[in-house]
This record gives structure tokens, sequence and C-alpha cells, in this order.
């Protein structure tokens, strides 16, 4: 499993598109935003706090996202079509071990690319390490979850990774916009904001934005995340087809 783990790390690295968009992109757009005035004023529409306060947990978010529907699905979806996942239900290594393999890969570079934008955010632009971290960790993991399932899901819909590229697209501009990363949240209208919070991004937005001020996740969102992870996984076991 480690040697399998490690063969795909490199295929992932030697892709370049994976760690450009899952690592790259995040931080350009963190160094771009920390960089513009109007991103660093206090502002009461959003409890004193600047945008690029409310815009960190955002960018994580984004990177979990970007790594689940823009990334994962493609190489997936294109394993399947190459017949790659076929053949490898005749040996002992098996398509199970590749999934596995790909969510790893997925993780590892989800904590390399948050840990980049927390301590570039802070240490370059002042802003403030999450207060209740333990809750911050917990919201990543469960966001991470949810977003991999969604994507697993995006991937046993597609029939091939050109289509499994558009379905990803679809998915994630929806998600990222009520994820807040053209609007914040708290200054959407209320219907729209209450739709935020029913999707993942939202979720996992909102309970990262109570853990950054120092309170505990909502329990709500919380098991808005669980229950996106749960529902979007048993469809994707369903509909996943190795051929």
């Amino acid at each position: 499993m480690i040697t399998l783990t490690l063969t795909e790390l490199r295929l992932f690295l030697r892709e370049r598109s994976g760690p450009a968009f899952g690592v790259g992109l995040p931080l350009l757009l963190l160094v771009i935003f920390g960089n513009l005035p109007f991103y660093n004023k206090h502002r009461d529409d959003l409890g004193g706090l600047t945008l690029l306060d409310t815009y960190v947990p955002i960018l994580v978010a984004f990177v979990l996202a970007m790594l689940a529907l823009n990334v994962l699905p493609p190489v997936l979806a294109g394993y399947r079509e190459k017949g790659v996942l076929r053949r490898l239900r005749t040996t002992p290594v098996g398509p199970v071990r590749v999934l596995a393999a790909q969510l790893i890969v997925m993780l590892l570079t989800a904590v390399v690319s948050v840990a980049a934008l927390l301590l570039v955010a802070r240490f370059a632009f002042g802003v403030v390490l999450p207060r209740q971290f333990a809750g911050f960790l917990l919201t990543i993991l469960l966001a991470a979850l949810a977003l991999l399932a969604v994507g697993l899901l995006v991937t046993a819909a597609a029939p091939g990774g050109r289509a499994a590229n558009a379905l990803g697209a679809v998915v994630f501009y929806p998600l990222v916009f009520l994820g807040g990363l053209f609007l914040p949240i708290q200054t959407m209208p209320a219907t729209l904001r209450h739709l935020s919070h029913a999707t993942p991004m939202g979720a996992a937005v909102t309970a990262m934005q109570d853990a950054s001020n120092g309170h505990w996740p909502h329990w709500l969102a919380l098991v808005t995340l669980l229950a996106w992870a749960a529902g979007a996984a048993v469809l994707a076991a369903r509909l996943f087809r190795w051929e």
C-alpha cells in the first residue's frame, strides 16, 4: 500500500496541475487579497473583522473543494476509461487500493496546502491563527470527508476523464460561490445565506470562521458536513463502476 501511494504521489507531482491548483492557486489568491487595502480594513458588517480574516477559512475550504472536484475525478475517471481499474481487478493490488492511494494523496496535499495558507496568512499578513484550533481541525477533517465523497460521486457519474473534468467544474463553481469566495456569507441575502449553510462549502466555512473567532463550531454545521459525507459516499458506492 505504501509503494502504491508513493507511486500515485509521484504521478500526481509529475502532472504539476494538481500541485499548482491544490497548493499554488490558493496561496496566490491569499497573496493578492493580502496586498489589497480593501481586504485589510475592519468592517462593521463582518463583526469588526477584515475581509482577509474571513477569507482564510474560505481559502481553506477552496483547497479541499479544488482537490476533491477538479483534481480527483479526472484522474479516477481517466483510469476507468483507459481500463486501468478493470485490469487491476485481476491482480493482487486491486482497484480499491488505487482508490485509497488517491484519497491519501489528496489528503496529504490538503495538509500541505492548508498549513501553508495558515502560516503565510499569520506571518505575512498578521491574520491570527484559529483560536479554537481543535474545532478548526475537526471541521477541516469533516469538510475533507464531505467534499471527497462528493468528488467520488462526480467520478461515479462521469463516463470518462473529460466528462469528469466538466462535471466537477459544474459542481465546483456553485459550491465555492455559496462558500463565500465571491461574496462573504455574512453579507449574503437571508435566503442565499440559508442555502449556503446547507452546502458542504457553506457549512465548512461557517464552522471554520466560528473556530477562528474562538468558538466551538456550531453543531448544525458539523452535522451538515457529516450528512454530506455519508450521503454522497453511499450514492458514490452504489453508482461507482470499475469499468
